[in-house]
């Protein structure tokens, strides 16, 4: 009986072909995007442990200056080479804006050096690296950056200053580790004329070699290991977001499949009803039923690690440059199958299947054979499941505030998000049941009762998939509010911090000099002197900073709290503000007396707290009066100058280097630094708004499927209306006008829903994750447009199914339909 009773039960999808797209589509999409994300996640992992790269070498030490925007003097790396470290080669970074607007980072090497690992390196790549040193000096690129940013083997590369530079030459066997370039350090040179190293990067050495190397470093320079240890911790909730935000896209993805399965199931109750008549039993319709689902589990997770590979090859390079961006990590644009993405989504889709369609298949065999040979008699019950939902819904309302009142952290901020969102899913359908039944009531038209009662009757088939478009609109509109809040009060933060026109960090003994200098120059308008230190604290690394008395310096500060009058207690009193990040790990607050390691000693007042992000030590600043009581004239100083309006800032700099004869990382133009930085924080965030993009359009295409499947089962209903007199332009109405008011309904819920999440992420999330928070902003019009544009294609959705119905022949539909 078994075969037959297969047969019977797979032969509905010869009758409804499109289902096997809706039941296929859900599933594969959602699998993808979570293994997609995983596997970014993994590739960046496993290039922590690599390390740096240059070709396949690896090195493990980097020697770098104290001060990041200070570079290491050339002559200490050939110190090196004279006493013996030859594992260790030179390193310069410099960034360039490509003609299309792109970041790209550019990483001098010196081929000669390189020859140190010949035994690692092929003879191909020899030959590759000396041509660097070679006219006309071509850059090399990896093939999956070259693919990324669509430049050919040969092809120039084009400043935004329209400087050609190359040709570039695609490296196909060695991978280049990162989004970046590789070029000869001359190259750089001519690009950015000035000297000194970015990095020296030094390869194994035993232990009595590396305790030599550290008993030669300089006070200036320190020694860092790249290891897991030192990147991962940085970049967890990083990973952890992108995760979060791909188990969301595969949740959405699994309503489009259970509401594939379940109006399946509805749609083949009457044949199974009448199987049961004649004799079939509960086992057999369970085993033929099961076997369905297991294949249709096969071809999702075959088609989602297919589709979840080359989503993660397109998403690597964002994401790469990204976590360089932020950490400066450097992660490998290359990435290959892994089984543990298999065994992953092999266990997450059968944990998710189960749960999407175990009650319909029980409802299905459970429900008596008399019942279920009636056609679509399980629709009827919508009402009662979704009262059930309802209650599920309370209780993880009631869980997110208990979560809410324990101890907040990275992992419970998901965990309360999560139930936030389950709630809202839950309960959401019915809601609009309960408006539709109301409206049916108490509207007088006839034509509208119907329209309403029969909105309520539809949300058996689109209630799921409502529930998932809302969950990816609220999603949107959270990620959007987050990420939009970041930028502007990014902006507003390196408005204040660079108000300045030039910034300059002399030596302690020449700044006296150029600060005299620059107050005699017509153009200078101030010049703020600033002191920083950092020293060893029970607290951590601390930095010290110090800050001048005038009222714009006091503008320049992005304080986040602070006490009345706090400006008068910082230079009259024994006071001090400190970081966010440092308040926030020791729980301080305005007002609170604390003590400090020496030489600043005991009992200071909290003046205020102020903004500081992206610091990744906890600082407090005191005015230079207390500055110079401790450190005389010590400490590492900069000085801000502020040009009178109208005056050339590059003329200014320029007369300045000559001058004192600056190395030009010591002088910096201000108002570059904040385009480059707002240009590198558009292009962090690009990973999180296609992974956003991606769930809502996996949402809107769900709801869009359920709709035609929907209205295809209804075609009987729709026959019946034709004949009755109701135009072809009224039944598209209909259909359209349903999905549009369940569209609004639904945007209703979750544009409140998003706006909760973002204040979520901010105040819990990134609060805990980074040490910082920051003020929600709000966007209008980009909720206008978000939801206008998601609104205008449900539209489409379900006037086109019904448009297609009309364009036939009434009878022949009715027919068709019996």
């Amino acid at each position: 009986m078994s075969n037959p009773v297969a047969k019977a039960l797979w032969g509905h999808y010869k009758r409804h072909p499109l289902q096997i797209v809706l039941v296929w589509f859900g599933l594969t999409l959602g699998i993808a995007l979570l293994v997609g994300v995983m596997g970014v996640n993994q590739q960046a992992r496993e290039s922590y442990r690599d390390g740096e790269q240059l070709f396949s070498n690896p090195y493990p030490y980097r020697i770098r200056h104290a001060q990041p925007s200070l570079k290491v003097p050339q002559g200490f790396y050939i110190q090196l080479r004279r006493d013996g470290f030859k594992q260790c080669v030179p390193m310069d970074q410099i960034r360039v804006v490509t003609q299309d607007g792109r970041d790209v980072e550019i990483v001098g090497i010196d081929p000669v050096a390189l020859f140190n690992g010949a035994s690692l390196l092929s003879s191909r790549n020899q030959n590759q690296i000396m041509q660097l040193m070679q006219p006309p000096y071509p850059i090399m690129v990896g093939a999956h950056l070259a693919n990324y940013m669509g430049i050919e083997d040969g092809q120039p590369l084009t400043l935004e200053n329209g400087r050609q530079l190359g040709p570039v030459h695609v490296v196909d066997e060695e991978r280049i580790n990162g989004p970046r370039m590789l070029a000869d350090m001359s190259l750089l040179r001519s690009i950015q004329p000035g000297s000194g190293l970015t990095a020296i990067l030094c390869g194994k050495m035993t232990p009595q070699a590396l305790r030599r190397l550290e008993s030669q470093l300089p006070i200036a320079l320190k020694l860092e290991k790249e290891e897991v240890a030192g990147l991962e911790p940085l970049t967890n909730a990083f990973h952890l977001n992108l995760f979060a935000m791909g188990m969301l896209a595969f949740v959405v993805g699994l309503f489009i499949f259970y509401q594939a399965m379940s109006l399946s199931l509805t749609q083949r109750q009457p044949l199974v009803g009448l199987m049961r008549q004649a004799g079939v039993s509960s086992l057999q319709l369970a085993k033929a039923l099961i076997v369905e689902l297991l294949v249709w589990i096969v071809l999702g997770l075959v088609g989602g690690n297919l589709l979840g590979l080359m989503l993660a090859e397109q998403l690597l390079p964002s994401v790469a440059e990204t976590l360089n961006n932020l950490y400066g990590a450097n992660v490998s644009l290359s990435v290959s199958w892994h089984w543990e993405w298999g065994v992953a989504s092999v266990l997450i889709a059968l944990l998710g299947c189960l749960l999407a369609c175990g009650w319909p298949l029980i409802r299905l065999i459970r429900t008596p054979p008399a019942r279920l040979a009636t056609h679509m008699s399980l629709v009827r019950f919508s009402g009662r499941e979704f009262a059930i939902q309802a209650l599920v819904s309370c209780l993880f309302v009631v869980a997110a505030y208990g979560i809410y009142q324990l101890p907040h952290g990275q992992q419970a901020g998901f965990v309360l998000i999560a139930c936030i969102l389950i709630a809202s899913a839950l309960g959401m359908p019915y809601l609009l049941w309960q408006l539709f039944r109301l409206l049916g009531v108490v509207v007088r038209s006839a034509r509208l009762r119907w329209f309403f009662s029969d909105a309520a009757a539809s949300l058996s088939y689109r209630g799921v998939a409502a529930m998932a478009f809302m969950l990816a609109l609220a999603s949107n509109i959270g990620m959007e509010t987050m990420t939009g809040s970041f930028r502007h009060t990014t902006k507003v933060w390196l408005d204040q911090r660079l108000a300045a026109d030039i910034y300059v960090r002399p030596s302690a003994n020449v700044a006296p000099r150029i600060a005299s200098w620059l107050e005699k120059q017509e153009e200078v308008d101030q010049v703020w002197w600033q002191w920083r230190h950092t020293i060893p604290s029970d607290y951590g690394k601390l930095q010290v900073v110090s800050v001048g008395g005038t009222q714009e310096e006091k503008a320049a500060l992005a304080i986040k709290v602070a006490m009345p009058e706090y400006w008068q207690r910082l230079h009259y009193g024994r006071a001090m503000l400190v970081s966010e990040s440092l308040a926030i790990k020791h729980n301080w607050e305005p007002g609170q007396v604390i003590d400090m390691p020496a030489p600043l000693n005991q009992k200071w007042l909290i003046a205020g707290v102020y903004y500081d992000y992206g610091n990744p030590h906890g600082q407090v600043i005191i005015p230079h009066k207390r500055w110079q009581q401790l450190w005389p004239h010590r400490g590492q100083v900069g000085l801000a100058i502020h040009l009178q309006p109208g005056a050339d800032t590059m003329s200014m700099m320029k007369k300045l280097g000559e001058t004192f004869r600056l190395p030009p990382e010591r002088v910096r133009n201000n108002a570059e630094l904040m385009v480059q930085a707002m240009r590198v924080f558009d292009r962090t965030f690009v990973v999180t708004a296609t992974l956003g993009k991606l769930t809502l359009f996996v949402a809107v295409c769900g709801l869009f499927f359920a709709t035609v499947a929907g209205e295809l089962s209804r075609q009987r209903q729709f026959a019946l209306l034709r004949c009755m007199g109701m135009t072809g332009r009224e039944l598209a109405l209909l259909g359209g006008g349903q999905l549009l008011l369940i569209g609004v309904m639904t945007a209703l819920i979750a544009l409140p829903l998003g706006l909760i999440l973002a204040q979520l992420l901010i105040d819990v999330v990134l609060k805990y994750s980074f040490g910082w928070t920051m003020p929600v902003e709000y966007f209008p019009v980009d909720y206008l447009m978000s939801l206008g544009s998601a609104l205008f294609v449900l539209l489409l959705a379900g006037a086109w199914p019904v448009w297609r119905l009309v364009k036939r022949s009434a009878i022949l539909s009715l027919r068709e339909s019996f």
